[in-house]
């Protein structure tokens, strides 16, 4: 099963939607803006990921900015200002089994699938 963490707002995640829509193999489509993530699963998926939680963070967003930026902030921190801020989060994100990737290019999803 692949998962999509979707918002529907971003055209880059409907895109990756679709586009794994089309593809004929079995999909869950999570919103995580409506079921948002947990500090537990986020810390997974970053790990997934193989990256830093700073490179997950949408750092232009206005509430990074308003917030965030500048501040020295542990991995944890950061990660709890993702949970509490799902927009902050960069997106699509696409697991299958034991491999994660950020969709964007949508070329990305071929060392995954």
């Amino acid at each position: 099963m692949i998962t999509i963490y979707h918002n529907p707002r971003c055209s880059k995640s409907r895109e990756c939607n679709i586009f794994l829509g089309a593809s004929g193999k079995d999909i869950e489509v999570i919103n995580y803006m409506e079921i948002p993530f947990t500090i537990e699963k986020l810390t997974d998926v970053i790990e997934l990921l193989g990256i830093k939680p700073i490179e997950l963070v949408r750092t232009n967003e206005a509430i990074w900015k308003d917030k965030f930026k500048g501040r020295k902030m542990q991995d944890a921190t950061i990660i709890k200002a993702m949970v509490e801020h799902p927009k902050l989060i960069q997106r699509p994100i696409v697991v299958n089994g034991n491999k994660a990737v950020i969709a964007r290019p949508l070329t990305l999803l071929d060392s995954i699938i």
